[in-house]
């Protein structure tokens, strides 16, 4: 790989461990749109590159996640109970959603990933702002439910979660903005190995795989942008306790917001040049 991409690989792992501990997401808005880049200037088919992006970016997101909700535990902003139920049956669910990716067409894979970013920062923008409770509520059913279609999606497009999470947590589960950001990346740890291992599993024995992979997770790619993520999701805690909650939700739907167009192709569309 050249040396070029080595470097953006590393910028990259910053700004993802960045995001992962200013936000609550995993940084995947980021990671997956340049390794899907790099991997298909290097010659490896888009179905194949876009799979091994999501891959290495669910592997990336465990030890950011780790990370990251540490930082926020020490603040208080992890709700333990909702986090880990939640991740269980997020996990299971992104299994099967990293199957089902394994059998798509790649250029529905980027289309599905761009529009899910898009949607979630939509539902953000435009939810009225609710009343919170300084706790959520505590029916483990109802974590359980929104576990299940999230994690599905977090499979099926290689996130952690948290760009989806958020948002629900923010405005129908009732937690505080705050909290949402902290126990969403706690989600994270579980829906990541769930994801990881899918993504392993079905890509052993596939032709055309870049150098150094696992199945559908690239290794070389993994150790760069983890090695700069993790300290980075320090950082991002440290900022998101001292910015507002408003300003921190706006923050959040712009970045989405960029990357969903870009992911979804319509940059490309209007022959612009970001």
């Amino acid at each position: 790989m050249e040396q070029t991409y080595l470097y953006a690989l590393l910028v990259t792992g910053i700004g993802v461990g960045f995001a992962s501990g200013l936000l609550g997401v995993g940084g995947c808005f980021i990671m997956v749109p340049v390794q899907y880049w790099i991997l298909t200037t290097i010659g490896i088919e888009p179905s194949i590159a876009i799979r091994t992006a999501f891959g290495t970016n669910l592997l990336v997101v465990l030890p950011t996640a780790l990370s990251g909700a540490y930082g926020h535990h020490k603040k208080g902003a992890v709700l333990w109970r909702a986090g880990v139920t939640l991740g269980i049956s997020g996990a299971c669910a992104s299994a099967l959603g990293a199957f089902v990716a394994s059998n798509l067409p790649g250029r529905i894979l980027t289309a599905v990933f761009g529009l899910a970013i898009l949607g979630g920062a939509v539902r953000m923008l435009t939810a009225k702002p609710p009343k919170v409770r300084e706790k959520p509520t505590e029916n483990l059913a109802t974590y359980i439910l929104w576990g299940l279609p999230l994690g599905f999606a977090c499979g099926l497009i290689g996130i952690g979660g948290g760009v989806l999470m958020v948002p629900v947590m923010a405005t129908i589960l009732k937690f505080r903005m705050h909290s949402a950001v902290g126990t969403s990346t706690a989600m994270m740890i579980f829906t990541s190995i769930g994801g990881v291992i899918s993504y392993i599993l079905d890509g052993l024995g596939v032709s055309g795989l870049p150098p150094y992979s696992i199945g559908y997770v690239n290794l070389l790619q993994w150790v760069l942008l983890a090695g700069t993520s993790v300290p980075m999701a320090q950082v991002g805690v440290r900022v998101a306790h001292k910015l507002p909650a408003r300003q921190l939700r706006y923050v959040f739907i712009a970045v989405m917001v960029y990357m969903a167009l870009k992911m979804i192709g319509v940059f490309s569309w209007l022959n612009l040049p970001i």
